[in-house]
Formats: C-alpha cells, sequence, structure tokens
C-alpha cells in the first residue's frame, strides 16, 4: 500500500474520530434527565424537599403556588436552570428586577432552607434548578393535586438573562395569540398552555396584574365584557381605581388552596381572574375552547395532561452533563462569586 493511501486512511480516520467526538460531545450536552439520577448520591432528596415545604406550608398557605411560579418563570427564561434565584453581584444582574417577577416572585426563603437541608444531607450534590422541579411537584402533591415522575440531571447557570426575563415570560394581560406563540418558542404546545394555566387553581394575584379588566380594558373605558358582572362586581370593590395594586384576589375563588379543576369551570362561568385565564375560554373559535371544556368536565384528564405538560416544560434546555453549567452551593449565587454588591428592588410579597 503507497504512502499516499495510507495518509487518504489517516485523514479518513481522523476525520470519523472527530465526527464521533462531536456526537459524542453533542449528546452529552442534551443528554436526557433521569428520574433515578441521584438514587445513591442523595437518595432521600424527595422526602427532604417535601418535608421542608410541609413545614413552611403551615404558616405560608400560599408556598406552593409561589414555589411552582418560580420553576415555571425559570424554565421559560433559557430553559430550566435555576437562574431566576440568582441575586445580583459584580458579575450578575438578577432577573428577579424583570417585570414578571419584581415584587411579585416570592419563596426563594423556602429554596434557601431546602438547598441547607440537602447541603446537610449530601452536600454538593443537587442542583438548584432540580430544587425547583421537584418542589414544584411537591407542592401541587400537597395541594391535592396529581403526582408524577420528576426527571432529574439539571445543573445551574451561571448566568442571567434579565432581558430575556422581561420578555419571554408569558404576561397576565397578553391576547391568546400571544400566549400561543410564547409556549411555541420553548417546544410547548396548546394543550401545554391549557393544562399548565390550570396552575392558576390555586394561589393569588395582585390588583395591578388584572385591574385594566375592571375599569378600561383595552383603553375603552369600560370593563372587560368577558368578566362576569356579579364577578366584576366583586373584583371592583376588592380593587378600586386607585386603590393598593398590591392587594391580593384569589386566582380560584371556589378553592383558592386547593388543587383542582375548579379553574376551568371557572373560565365557563367568565370568571377567570387574570386576561390570559379568560382567554384560553373566551377567544372565539379558539382551539383552546374544546380543551378548557374537557378539564371542566374530566378532573382526571386535566390531572394526566398537567402531570405530562410539567415534565415537558420541565425539560426546557436543561443543562447537563459536567462541562455545562455547576451545582451552586448557594441558589442566590454561583460558586466562587462575589458578595452583593447592591440590593435587588424585588421583595416578597405579591402574587401565586
Amino acid at each position: 500500500m503507497s504512502s499516499f493511501s495510507l495518509k487518504i486512511m489517516s485523514s479518513s480516520t481522523l476525520a470519523i474520530a472527530a465526527l464521533l467526538l462531536w456526537v459524542s460531545m453533542l449528546r452529552g450536552s442534551t443528554a436526557q434527565l433521569d428520574a433515578n439520577f441521584y438514587n445513591t448520591t442523595c437518595p432521600n432528596v424527595l422526602s427532604i424537599v417535601q418535608q421542608v415545604i410541609s413545614n413552611a406550608s403551615q404558616t405560608d398557605i400560599r408556598i406552593g403556588a409561589s414555589l411552582i411560579r418560580l420553576h415555571f418563570h425559570d424554565c421559560f427564561v433559557d430553559g430550566c436552570d435555576g437562574s431566576i434565584l440568582l441575586d445580583n453581584s459584580s458579575t450578575i444582574q438578577t432577573e428577579k428586577d424583570a417585570a414578571p417577577n419584581v415584587n411579585s416572585t416570592r419563596g426563594f426563603d423556602v429554596v434557601d432552607n431546602i438547598k441547607t437541608a440537602l447541603e446537610n444531607s449530601c452536600p454538593g450534590v443537587v442542583s438548584c434548578a432540580d430544587i425547583l422541579a421537584i418542589a414544584a411537584q411537591e407542592s401541587v402533591v400537597l395541594a391535592g393535586g396529581p403526582s408524577w415522575t420528576v426527571l432529574l440531571g439539571r445543573r445551574d447557570s451561571t448566568t442571567t438573562n434579565l432581558t430575556g426575563a422581561n420578555t419571554d415570560i408569558p404576561a397576565p394581560s397578553e391576547n391568546l395569540t400571544t400566549l400561543i406563540a410564547k409556549f411555541s418558542a420553548v417546544g410547548l404546545d396548546t394543550t401545554d398552555l391549557v393544562s399548565l394555566s390550570g396552575a392558576h387553581t390555586f394561589g393569588r394575584a395582585q390588583c395591578k396584574n388584572f385591574i385594566n379588566r375592571l375599569y378600561n380594558f383595552s383603553s375603552t373605558g369600560s370593563p372587560d365584557p368577558s368578566l362576569n358582572s356579579t364577578y366584576l362586581a366583586t373584583l371592583q370593590q376588592l380593587c378600586p381605581q386607585g386603590g393598593n395594586g398590591s392587594v391580593l384576589a384569589d386566582l380560584d375563588p371556589t378553592t383558592p388552596d386547593g388543587f383542582d379543576n375548579n379553574y376551568y369551570s371557572n373560565l365557563e362561568s367568565n370568571e377567570g381572574l387574570l386576561q390570559s385565564d379568560q382567554e384560553l375560554f373566551s377567544t372565539s373559535g379558539a382551539v383552546t375552547i374544546s380543551i378548557v371544556s374537557n378539564f371542566s368536565s374530566n378532573q382526571s384528564a386535566f390531572f394526566a395532561s398537567f402531570a405530562q405538560s410539567m415534565i415537558n416544560m420541565g425539560n426546557i434546555s436543561p443543562l447537563t452533563g459536567s462541562q455545562q453549567g455547576e451545582i451552586r452551593l448557594d441558589c442566590k449565587l454561583v460558586n466562587g462569586g462575589s458578595s452583593y454588591i447592591y440590593e435587588s428592588t424585588y421583595d416578597l410579597v405579591s402574587s401565586s
């Protein structure tokens, strides 16, 4: 065999090897999450998270809804990577200051308590992103909702995206077209949209997030015509014009602290609190109407769909593999990061 042939073979072999390495790296970067990820390294992770949330719920009935909202707002910004938990520092501009989060997201203290408990049991093992995923599931179960197999193995981001937090998280005043587009942008479909909106079967929202529906909907000078008139009067009494925008209203006026399908029955009665809720049923000809009706009449169907949609959401662009992200030792701070150099403007009062 000539040296020329050997050179060709050598080049081909190197090319194939490089291709295989690239494929291997690609697979590593998109590695699937695994329900058994912590089986040997932190076998009690689920029970530890459950206990901390159960304890917190004794004095804060809203904590479950707040924790699932943290997971939601985390996943819609560059994927489920725990970025929403990071505080301001010399290198971090916190997502907590984004419009959908400021003076609104809460439960960070409970996440810190969960992290402390896990660090005491299995130090340096469980990521903050996975804590949010587990906390969401445990919160739903605690409120009487469905359980699902939480897939694990996410790593934590070392960066944040304040701009993305301001633009990518679905807003309470958005119409159905915009909501569908935002869900589609992260790989979720209309069934996911309707299912995940069902998390509003518990928790609270501030008057400022729906007051436009009560007095000046779409700059018409009149209330949202889709609002039930009796419900409208109740909300106007709670949220008068010029009143305190941080006053809280139940997202589900029927069973505000339980996880059930009454949210969808409320929509059928034109008693969806947020515009983004009522749009699912009141948008003429919308494909979401039949899904709402199905979930309203069949709680088991809602529970099954919600569980699957939570898994789908938890799969949005997770950081996996040893070359990506880190396992934060403190959910508020990247490992080795400097102390906070200025205070965030967020506080812990609000919705959910």
